[in-house]
């Protein structure tokens, strides 16, 4: 009995390229295109092409091309902690964009370890046409070396030379201190992230910044890895620093700054204010977490289309630099100070 919609059966041999050429009404070689090198046709044109493959079942061969021209046809998406809710929706959108530029994506987690970063770039470097290396923990000198050797693109590490796209999130956390400045905090602490993260060292200025052109102290409190756990077992430190509202790295980590807070019996934001980062987490927080917009799937896609213009013939490179901006969002964790002063243990 034939497959529905492709007229074959199960026995039947795999469509070619002639058969998707016949139907889509185009040349074998704007089919090849279609899949190897999608932004030399019109945006209609892969499409038509890309729908009759799909309806005959047709798969290319990615093996028999990257022998016979050198390109793999794939890219690789690396992150330093899949577990992170801000990386998900950056994943999918990696993953969108570039089916439609006809690439298949390997996904690397380095686990927040820049040797395991290394590793993973190594391995899958004889195996795709570039790289999306999303806030690596590498030094400068080692993305720059690995970039000579395939086109990269850089999602939230800014390193001069390299294309990058950059979550600026420097206004919204400025945002946030005055929030917290309007509504009479005058003591607030910064519950940092990762020490080799470019978006923490970003964020730790932002607030340092704020304060002192507002005439608030500002507390450094160290938490390390962006985790749930962390963010729990920083709650003590948060409370002997007598701050009456905190700034957290991401909301990851103000997750378990509210469920700390809780075991030790303080309210939010009654006892103390808390700001999270990223909104990946703040609706599905009790109370719903203010904090600063997040902008990761744009950010990842907006990488996949510079990285895929570097991988086509004839294209400049360009020292690109993309900023993406974000906003405060203002929920139900932030209030005023507590009457009788901070909070502590």
């Amino acid at each position: 009995m034939p497959t529905h919609g492709t007229g074959r059966g199960p026995g039947d041999a795999a469509p070619t390229i002639g058969e998707v050429a016949a139907a889509a009404g185009v040349s074998r070689a704007t089919v090849s295109r279609a899949f190897g090198r999608p932004q030399m046709l019109r945006p209609e044109t892969v499409e038509r092409v890309q729908e009759a493959a799909r309806h005959l079942g047709y798969v290319p061969n990615r093996v028999a091309r990257a022998l016979s021209t050198g390109r793999f046809g794939n890219l690789a998406l690396v992150v330093p902690d899949i577990a992170n809710p801000f990386f998900p929706p950056m994943i999918r959108a990696v993953q969108g964009r570039a089916d439609r530029a006809g690439f298949a994506v390997f996904l690397g987690d380095a686990d927040e370890d820049p040797a395991r970063e290394e590793v993973l770039l190594r391995q899958l470097s004889t195996q795709v046409e570039g790289f999306v290396l999303a806030s690596s923990r590498l030094t400068d000198e080692r993305i720059r070396a690995h970039a000579e050797r395939r086109p990269l693109v850089l999602v939230n590490r800014d390193v001069e030379g390299i294309p990058r796209v950059l979550i600026d999130t420097t206004r919204a956390v400025g945002q946030a201190v005055e929030h917290l400045h309007e509504l009479g905090h005058r003591r607030i602490a910064y519950l940092s992230g990762p020490a080799g993260s470019w978006s923490n060292r970003q964020r730790r200025r932002a607030v340092k910044r704020a304060g002192d052109r507002l005439g608030v102290e500002v507390l450094m409190v160290p938490a390390g890895r962006a985790t749930f756990e962390l963010g729990r077992l920083a709650v003590p430190a948060l409370l002997a620093t007598g701050a009456t509202a905190v700034v957290a790295f991401d909301d990851l980590v103000a997750q378990g700054v509210l469920a700390g807070l809780s075991e030790q019996g303080v309210g939010v934001p009654a006892g103390l204010s808390v700001v999270g980062c990223d909104d990946v987490l703040a609706t599905r927080t009790y109370p719903p977490l203010t904090t600063v917009s997040a902008r990761s799937a744009e950010a990842g896609a907006a990488a996949v289309d510079l990285l895929a213009g570097m991988l086509t013939p004839g294209t400049p490179l360009a020292d690109t630099r993309l900023l993406l901006d974000t906003s405060l969002v203002v929920r139900v964790t932030t209030g005023p100070p507590p009457r009788g002063g901070p909070r502590r243990p």
